[in-house]
């Protein structure tokens, strides 16, 4: 493979991944310019300033200030880059398809820039779409707009990243692989070679061609999705049978190397931005392509239970007229966002049921707040959420959740009930507190 060597990037979209791509470019070296058609997060970037809320994501931009800049200016940003990296959203479809107005949107001014530039030109799209969509919604409106030919003139890729909100620039940074999918093998090597510069360490890159790589990447989350419900269809057996332990059982398991334990934890179901529609977009394409992932619907069936499942074990635990705490808001740790979590859904259920509850979480709290308004009281510190409280129950497994003291369970000389959903606390520890309830594991009063 001949080595190309790149030195500008531009990326189109400038929220949860953009951003962050931008800063983790920008720290190997590169010239990076992040676009965004609103105008406050490509003005906050200019200006050094994080434009959403990520890990590290202030400390790489200010480290690396000298190597970003930030426009709203499409021909400003392909005509002075190499590579053209586009993250605009993919919403999801009342039918469960994912929408690609924004990515035919970002095409057509991507194309009419590509019209004033002589240089050939790679355009790596890495939003998640569905199987088709790159040959079928993007390259068609990129030719139609610059007048010129994918894989003559310019060079298109499907270039996914495998991230998790609260470490995106570490994942970006450090991949388990690369996947890229490549309109020609001209496109694929310049790719490449930008990839072996941006990594400190040999990292393995698949390369395909793009429809492979389109339906490598969902597939890839919805497999994460069907091994934790797996999990969690063990913990509700579990729950039943006497001395069953869902973590005994998941653990041994795990060991095969034909398993592992990643995401093989009997808790809460999964959640955020991508699982959830992913694997509800990867049936709706199978369906739509005449056949059915059987797998992904039950794996989407038994994750839509768990809400359920947990709200109707606080409702059997509390006592009457009680009130909940709940903790944890953001659908996992390190980050702000409430996208189909768990926690927001368990306050929004019982609420619903007219149970009192009283919600806390270290950053989601704005967020949630959003979503749940009125319908929930908002504690302003973790304490007094359990002082509120006759019955809390842990929800997102945050560092500050994992310290706590079981005197704030005695508070006003009151013990509580504790469901601890991801077991982060140690049940002998807070046996003076209260009662302590674990996820996947049998209780007693489940007994014949």
């Amino acid at each position: 493979m001949k080595k190309t060597k790149i030195k500008n990037i531009s990326v189109i979209g400038l929220g949860k991944l953009g951003a962050p791509m931008v800063a983790a470019f920008a720290s190997r070296g590169f010239q990076v310019i992040g676009l965004d058609q609103k105008s406050v997060p490509a003005q906050k970037l200019q200006n050094g300033i994080a434009p959403v809320l990520e890990t590290d994501l202030q400390k790489f931009i200010r480290a690396n200030k000298k190597r970003i800049s930030a426009t709203e200016d499409y021909t400003r940003a392909i005509l002075n880059s190499e590579i053209t990296f586009v993250i605009v959203p993919t919403p999801s479809e009342i039918r469960g398809g994912l929408s690609t107005k924004y990515v035919k949107a970002a095409a057509q001014r991507i194309g009419e820039a590509l019209r004033k530039k002589t240089a050939f030109h790679v355009v790596s799209l890495t939003s998640t779409v569905l199987p088709g969509s790159t040959e079928n919604d993007l390259i068609p409106v990129l030719e139609k707009h610059s007048g010129k030919k994918c894989g003559r003139d310019f060079g298109v890729t499907y270039n996914p990243e495998f991230i998790a909100l609260g470490s995106v620039i570490k994942n970006l940074l450090h991949p388990d692989f690369t996947l890229i999918g490549e309109s020609d093998k001209k496109t694929g090597d310049i790719l490449e070679s930008f990839y072996n510069d941006l990594y400190e360490h040999t990292t393995s890159i698949k390369r395909m061609n793009i429809v492979n790589a389109e339906i490598a990447k969902i597939a890839l989350n919805t497999y994460v999705t069907t091994k934790i419900s797996y999990a969690n269809m063990l913990a509700e057996l579990c729950e039943k049978i006497p001395g069953a332990n869902v973590d005994t059982v998941t653990d041994a398991i795990g060991t095969d190397t034909r398993i592992g334990t990643k995401y093989l934890k009997g808790a809460m179901g999964y959640a955020g931005p991508c699982f959830p529609r992913d694997n509800r977009a990867f049936s709706y394409a199978a369906r739509k392509f005449g056949t059915r992932l059987l797998l992904a619907e039950a794996t989407d069936t038994i994750n839509k239970r768990q809400v359920k499942r947990i709200a109707t074990l606080i409702e059997r635990h509390l006592k009457k007229n009680g009130k909940v705490g709940i903790l944890g808001l953001a659908y996992k740790p390190d980050t702000n966002v409430v996208e189909e979590s768990q926690g927001v859904a368990i306050a929004s259920l019982l609420s619903r049921r007219r149970v009192p509850i009283t919600v806390y979480d270290p950053l989601a709290m704005d967020n949630a707040r959003r979503v749940l308004g009125n319908k929930v009281h908002y504690a302003t510190s973790l304490k007094k959420c359990i002082a509120a409280s006759n019955l809390v129950v842990i929800t997102t497994p945050w560092e500050e959740f994992r310290k706590l003291s079981p005197a704030l369970f005695k508070q006003g000389g009151h013990k509580r009930v504790l469901i601890d959903c991801w077991k982060i606390l140690n049940k002998n520890s807070f046996k003076t507190a209260g009662q302590y309830i674990a996820l996947g594991v049998f209780r007693e009063e489940r007994a014949p």
